[in-house]
This record gives C-alpha cells, structure tokens and sequence, in this order.
C-alpha cells in the first residue's frame, strides 16, 4: 500500500512538472520576435518590406494550462476515492488472516460500510466468530471425553480386578467343589460382562456426537439451492466431460437448513464424481405426502449390495474405495445433518449399475 501511494504521488508531481516545464517553453518562445518578409511593387520598383511581430496566442496557452490542471486533479480525486474505499478498509483487515491462523479469535473485525468491503469484512467476522465458537465446543468436548474416560477406566479396575482375583485363585487350585469352581467361574463371567458394557460406552461416546453439526431451521425455496448447485456443477463437470442434467421442477417452500441442504447434495455429488465412471450424473424430484424428495444419480456403481447397509455408518468405507482416499464420514455427516432437518437420505443400487442417492426434505 505504501508503494501505490508513492506512485500516485510521483505520477502527480510528474504532472506538475510537465505542466511548468511546457509553460516554461512556451513563454521563452513567445518572446522571440517572428520576422515576416513581403514584397510590394510601387512606381516600377519592387520593394521588400520586413515586420517583426510577437507570438502572443494566450488562448492556446490557457487552454492547454487548463487541460493539465483537470488531468491533475483528476489524478488527485482518483488517488483519495482509492485510498478511501479500497486501501484504508484493506489496510484495517489486512492483519486479520494471520492473526486467525495463529488462533487469536477475540479480536473482533469492524463492520466496512462500503459495499466493495463490507459484505467480505463481515463475513470475515462470521467466519472468527464460528471458529472461536467451534474453539470453546473442542474444549468442553476434549474435556467432557476426557472426564468420561477416566471415569469409565476407573469403574472398569473393579471388575478387572475381580476377574484377576478369580484366575489366580483358579490357577492355584483353591477352590475344591466343583460347586464353588462353578460359581467362581459365574463371578468372572459377571465381572466380564460389566467390563463390556463399559468398552461399549466406550465407543459408542468414540463414535457419537464426536461432530459438532448445528443446524439453523428455517424456510428457504427449493430453487434458491439448485440454482447454486446447477451453476457450480455445469461448469465443472463439463471441464470432466461428465453429462450433467437437472430434472424439470415445481419450486416450492422447504424446511431447515438451506447451506446444509446444499451441503449435503454437494456431498453426494462429490461421491459420484468419485466413485462413478465419470458418464453422467443427474437430479431428479419427486414427491411423498410433505415431503420432497431430491435424487442424484450416476452411471458406473461398483458397490456392493452388502455394503449398501452402512454406508451411512460412520468411518465406513464401501468396497469400491480401496483406490481412492476418504475418511468414511461423508454420507454419515449427510445422514445426521438431514435428522436434525427432520428429513432423511437413503440409497439404492438399480440396474445397469446405476447408484441413487435420495434427500428427503421435509416442506414448510
């Protein structure tokens, strides 16, 4: 920013330059006589006369004088309107990029009111405000996971240690009826038991709730989230040479979470991107009693109908990934972010290896 201002400022005295250099010129020429030669013929004599004359047109003078100085304020008008609107609300957020990579997230971004910036430094604002927010819930959750942990390890040392107990008596041979084998071995069975439950909460905590997914419920139309998806994706999939068709729809009023609704299709189709043979891929709506019903299709399915099941599942991941890379928490996410909509999404395979996906949307 400081070498545009320097420029603008160097451009501007150049101007000046120019201008009192030119004015310079002019005037030294000016004073320099003209010498104009005529001829005349009088009495049978041809006479040659000689007039001096000076130059003094001070209308071009002034005009151009005029000219050089609305190019120069012009300049001087551009250089404020510039610094004003675009280097000033620059400069104040320039800073902030880092300062959210370094993890400050308390310093709050000042609202630009001008319409170039102020639309991007609120948005800036929204994004450290989500990830402050996201900071404090990974704290809580961290150490609510911890606590839960620990307390589990602790209960667990009880029963562990009357299993131990148990062996070791069973191992010296204390116990002589088999009456009392029997029912030492029941104490270990019982203890085992309790140990699995709490392996089990375990990982059911491990594997529940471990995303933090907030939902906004709210109406929103179904074209205002095809539209964006329709734009994004005809461009993209053409770069793929992938046909890419949106069914005909009747637009209606929907229910939940609009950015999580395209999220969520945006999800799927990245699936079949990545998963089908690259042929095609379409939407097709349907509808069923209060709901509308989004289908997304695409050619080459090499799934298996075992695996159809759990795809939803978290951290599974079908026989047909082996060769691509994932983490196996797409369609799960997708799964519980259309629960907390009140909606759905299931999947099927057709024939000739054609694989729906399809979002239930609850209407408004």
């Amino acid at each position: 920013m400081k070498k545009f201002r320097k420029f603008i400022i160097v451009v501007i005295i150049l101007e000046i330059l120019i201008i009192a250099i030119t004015n310079y010129i002019y005037i030294q020429n000016s004073k320099k006589d003209e010498t104009q030669i005529s001829r005349e013929e009088k009495n049978g004599q041809i006479i040659y006369k000689i007039d001096y004359s000076g130059n003094k047109d001070n209308y071009n003078l002034f005009l151009i004088n005029g000219s050089l100085a609305v190019i120069v304020i012009l300049s001087v008008i551009t250089y404020i309107y510039i610094n004003k609107k675009i280097i000033k609300p620059f400069t104040d957020i320039k800073e902030m990029p880092y300062e959210l990579a370094k993890g400050n997230l308390n310093i709050p971004i000042k609202e630009q009111k001008n319409k170039y910036f102020g639309k991007f430094t609120w948005g800036m604002d929204m994004l450290r405000e989500n990830l402050e927010d996201n900071k404090k819930r990974e704290i809580k959750y961290q150490k609510e996971k911890k606590t839960l942990i620990l307390s589990l390890s602790h209960d667990i040392k009880t029963p562990l240690s009357a299993i131990k107990l148990y062996s070791k008596a069973l191992k010296e041979n204390l116990y002589n009826t088999e009456e009392k084998k029997k029912e030492v071995i029941e104490g270990i069975l019982k203890n085992a038991d309790e140990i699995e439950h709490y392996v089990n909460e375990i990982v059911k905590n491990s594997r529940e709730d471990f995303l933090d997914l907030p939902v906004k419920n709210e109406s929103f139309y179904l074209n205002e989230v095809i539209n964006k998806i329709d734009t994004y994706y005809t461009d993209k999939l053409e770069t793929i040479h992938t046909l890419f068709s949106v069914e005909d729809y009747n637009n209606c009023l929907l229910k939940g979470d609009r950015d999580r609704v395209i999220e969520v299709i945006q999800n799927v189709i990245e699936n079949a991107i990545k998963y089908g043979n690259g042929k095609e891929i379409k939407i097709n709506f349907s509808e069923e009693e209060d709901c509308k019903l989004v289908s997304i299709y695409n050619t080459g399915c090499e799934l298996k109908e075992e695996d159809l099941p759990h795809i939803f599942d978290s951290f599974y991941r079908g026989s047909n990934s082996k060769k691509q890379e994932g983490s196996g928490l797409g369609l799960y996410i997708c799964k519980q972010l259309m629960h907390k909509m009140d909606g759905d999404i299931f999947a099927k395979i057709k024939e000739n290896n054609i694989f729906e996906v399809t979002i239930v949307i609850r209407k408004a």
